[in-house]
């Protein structure tokens, strides 16, 4: 993976990587102990009869010392890189087959606007949002963003060099690359299948448009998109060429590029675009439709009486190895990101930012009129931009996304009953499978590494021992109230303490992924361990599922990870559980009506009501008196700890140890400076702004470092 050219030493003046020299190496685990956690974490997903065969392999591999030897060669490897795993891993996006669609991308769906007025309105509600992230690039850019630190912690920002101006790019014959524009100033839009682009930073970097001339660039996007029939627009959809197998798209994109210069220009301008914003000419019914078109796209068909049916769905209308801001007709709004460079935390806080001080100067003439995008395009492309719809077509019909929105309680009920609330939600995931199909099979949920230097997530495997016992008991006739109540406390307790361990460097899915690797790395035959029945278990994902959640959000998600499983994300609030779901030929809306079913249940026998505790004033004072710290009401008690407070209402909490669940694939809203909204913003109205045709690109796009360092670190 290419990585930014930009030093991540401290510059005067500047602050965003004055962290980075400073964090700790990812450390690479004994050996022994790894292997002991992995039969820990397997054992409950396998027979009596593959038990024993999976200690035997683990054993071969120990004792015959061909584990020892991988592990020198990890070290060794390691030697002089910024994070041991980090190479191994971007390929395991970047080297498969596979369509990014539905397999790796995940989605936002944003909550509704602060502004009334805009909140219904496409182009409002879009000029808003590409504002501020035009407004959260200009700090990027300048380098001038507070880096982010999590209850003292200091965090990786590294992936910041990647949410902007960042495109994947397919290689016919070779796994695919990305690259960084570091000085990418221009925002891409897409509509109705066709590509524009206007100039949004300045040449140091500053704001050059303000809110009420992005709105102007977007009406006369959506005015000028209309002169094309919609037939004609889905002929010429080249986005949708990103839906398709990495090598069919290589092969298509290498064609345009050999075609003509102009379209390697144009290209160019895309790939280094800061991001695309897509406007869809689309109103969800539902919330579930909402979601489902964040995540792939619509599927419509018209029909013409002499050419036939024909694909007028929003599914055209995307670009799928760039991060995209997605805003449709009623104003609602999402996003979608190319997730191979960077991670949910990281591009939450990118595309959902709080007030930001940025410099925003429309005095130097920025020419920001938005210009036409159009290609030549060869007979072979336009044939592949049919085959890629249909064949695109076929995987969102083959999909169903539902949502569960769970108002009956949330992370407030679930703390008062002295329980991590991620890990209660993680049980009750794996139990209302169970519930359902009656198996105890493989649960995934990403814990964030970015305490470390170029940090990204380790596997928690959530179908743990005591897990195991919680669902059987749960599920089972003869067991009591009381019963049930503590096989869940004790499940619940478990999975916050092998979070934990994950987070310090103890996990054990990327260490063994590593001595996989670099056997493949160094031309050596897999060992035997790696084609046990154990590895395959632990790596047939059934329920894949993610926490990742901030006010401004109101779902998250993606596709299963296996043809016969799940994808989940989820989001903790106060007084609510959201959850996306998403499956293909499963029952996904019954999956969600066991699972809320469950969670009404729990509730009932946890005592129904959510508990509310007094908290302490944060003054000493009350009233004239002075009182001591000690015999506060709510001082914590000496076995507990003291939780962080979060953006909902900045409630200080306490709560047993194994509580705290910053560890998560994404924090609290802590980061966003504990802002919900940014507030309405009124700017001086520019001139009516008309539309140019591009002939010719006016950049290229810049490769970067193939090193998988940056300077600095």
């Amino acid at each position: 993976m290419s990585q930014s050219s930009r030093s991540l030493e401290k510059v005067e003046g500047k602050k965003t990587y004055e962290n980075q020299k400073n964090l700790p190496i990812l450390p690479i685990p004994d050996l022994t102990e790894t292997l002991e956690r992995y039969l820990r974490i397997v054992k409950p997903l396998q027979s009596p009869d593959s038990q024993n065969a999976t200690a035997k392999a683990v054993q071969d591999f120990g004792e015959s010392g061909e584990g020892a030897k991988l592990q020198e060669m990890l070290k060794e490897y390691g030697e002089g890189k910024s994070n041991y795993i980090e190479e191994f891993w971007s390929d395991a996006y970047l080297v498969p087959e596979c369509s990014p669609v539905l397999n790796l991308n995940p989605f936002f769906l944003l909550e509704e606007g602060p502004d009334n007025k805009n909140s219904s309105d496409q182009a409002g509600r879009a000029a808003s949002l590409v504002f501020a992230s035009m407004k959260f690039a200009s700090l990027l850019y300048n380098e001038t963003l507070h880096p982010d630190v999590v209850k003292g912690t200091p965090l990786c920002m590294s992936q910041f060099q990647h949410i902007f101006g960042s495109c994947r790019i397919p290689v016919q014959g070779d796994k695919d690359y990305v690259v960084t524009d570091p000085g990418s100033k221009h925002v891409v839009v897409m509509c109705r299948s066709q590509i524009y682009y206007f100039k949004a930073l300045n040449e140091d970097g500053t704001v050059g448009i303000d809110e009420e001339g992005v709105k102007q660039v977007i009406q006369a996007v959506l005015s000028d998109s209309e002169r094309l029939d919609a037939r004609s627009a889905t002929e010429g959809a080249l986005g949708v060429l990103t839906t398709q197998e990495r090598s069919k798209w290589a092969l298509a994109r290498q064609n345009l590029l050999a075609h003509s210069e102009h379209n390697r220009n144009t290209l160019d301008i895309i790939d280094s675009g800061l991001f695309v914003l897509v406007l869809d000419d689309f109103i969800p019914k539902n919330i579930h439709e909402a979601a489902a078109n964040v995540l792939h796209g619509n599927y419509s068909l018209e029909t013409d009486e002499k050419a036939g049916d024909f694909q007028v769905g929003t599914a055209v209308n995307r670009w799928y190895d760039k991060l995209q801001l997605i805003v449709m007709k009623d104003g609602s709004a999402g996003v979608n990101f190319e997730h191979s460079a960077v991670d949910g935390h990281t591009a939450l806080r990118g595309h959902v930012p709080s007030i930001l001080q940025a410099t925003v100067d429309t005095k130097q003439g920025l020419d920001s009129k938005p210009k036409r995008l159009d290609f030549e395009l060869p007979t072979s492309v336009i044939a592949q931009i049919h085959f890629s719809e249909t064949i695109h077509g076929d995987q969102i019909l083959q999909s169903h996304t539902h949502v569960l929105e769970f108002k009956d309680f949330g992370k407030m009920f679930i703390t008062g009953n002295k329980m991590s609330p991620d890990s209660f939600v993680q049980m009750s995931i794996i139990l209302a499978y169970y519930r359902l199909y009656g198996e105890f099979v493989c649960a995934y949920e990403p814990v964030l590494m970015k305490r470390f230097l170029h940090g990204r997530t380790e596997a928690m495997r959530s179908a743990t021992p005591k897990g195991k016992e919680f669902v059987e008991c749960w599920c089972s006739d003869y067991s009591t109230k009381d019963d049930k109540i503590q096989h869940l406390r004790d499940a619940v307790t478990e999975h916050s303490k092998l979070v934990k361990e994950a987070a310090g460097g103890g996990g054990v899915d990327r260490h063994l992924f590593g001595l996989k690797s670099i056997a493949k790395e160094k031309g050596l035959e897999a060992p035997a361990l790696f084609n046990d029945s154990g590895w395959k278990t632990l790596n047939h994902t059934v329920l894949s599922t993610s926490n990742c959640g901030n006010p401004s959000l109101r779902l998250f998600g993606f596709g299963p990870v296996v043809p016969d499983g799940y994808g989940i994300g989820y989001i903790i609030r106060d007084n609510g559980l959201q959850f996306s779901i998403s499956s293909k030929h499963r029952q996904t809306e019954r999956f969600a009506n066991t699972l809320a079913g469950y969670l009404k249940e729990v509730k009932t026998f946890l005592g129904g009501d959510e508990k509310i505790s007094v908290r302490r004033h944060r003054g000493t004072n009350v009233g004239s008196m002075r009182i001591p710290m000690d015999m506060m009401i709510d001082s914590p008690p000496k076995n507990k700890t003291k939780v962080a407070a979060d953006m909902h209402g900045g409630v200080h909490q306490y709560a047993e140890e194994g509580f705290d669940d910053i560890y998560g694939e994404s924090s609290s809203g802590g980061l966003m400076g504990g802002v919900k909204r940014r507030p309405t913003l009124s700017f001086e109205k520019l001139d009516k702004i008309g539309v140019d045709v591009v002939v010719n690109g006016y950049h290229k796009s810049r490769k970067l470092d193939d090193d998988g360092t940056s300077n600095g670190d």
